[in-house]
């Protein structure tokens, strides 16, 4: 499966230099908080469980599933909730942990239903950002790092559910997603 990478973009090392880092800067803009961690699965999984233990103070945990790919390469443009919070977001300070903003459509609309339920702050800390593919009046408050706009996996990032175990973020093949 390594074969099906053209090239390495981030390193673990330089991975968890980078987490650590945001996870200090969380820290500090919310200390003495209790900030709601809102993890955006699946993709997100394995940066918001490095994200969280870089973080030196307390946190509330949740999950969410949305949707706007399915098993495509291209955002379809419009978003399902396939697993909603099971904390109320109401009178919390969320901060919504992404791996990755692209079009950005998913993160607007959770940004705005979030807001809608009460949340007294909606930040968003993704650890990649494809800014040159945005579409949505959407920005990211913490960014791990801006890259290019390619296809990505590894670190959480999947391409029809597999590359997700890899420990560094690669540039997949065109080959492999346009079959």
């Amino acid at each position: 499966m390594h074969n099906d990478v053209e090239k390495i973009l981030f390193t673990e090392e330089q991975i968890a230099a980078r987490v650590r880092a945001l996870g200090a800067e969380l820290s500090r803009d919310y200390a003495g908080k209790n900030p709601l961690m809102l993890c955006i699965l699946k993709g997100a999984f394995v940066f918001f469980a490095d994200l969280t233990r870089a973080m030196d103070m307390p946190v509330a945990m949740d999950f969410m599933q949305v949707s706007s790919y399915g098993a495509g390469a291209v955002s379809s443009g419009n978003i399902r909730i396939l697993k909603d919070t099971a904390v109320p977001v109401a009178g919390r300070d969320v901060i919504i942990v992404e791996d990755i903003i692209d079009s950005g459509n998913s993160l607007y609309r959770l940004k705005g239903l979030l807001k809608e339920r009460g949340a007294s702050s909606v930040k968003i800390c993704a650890f990649l950002d494809k800014a040159s593919r945005r579409t949505a009046p959407v920005a990211a408050d913490y960014v791990g790092y801006v890259i290019e706009d390619a296809f990505v996996v590894g670190y959480g990032l999947d391409y029809a559910e597999k590359y997700r175990n890899f420990p560094y973020i690669g540039i997949l093949k065109r080959e492999i997603y346009e079959k």
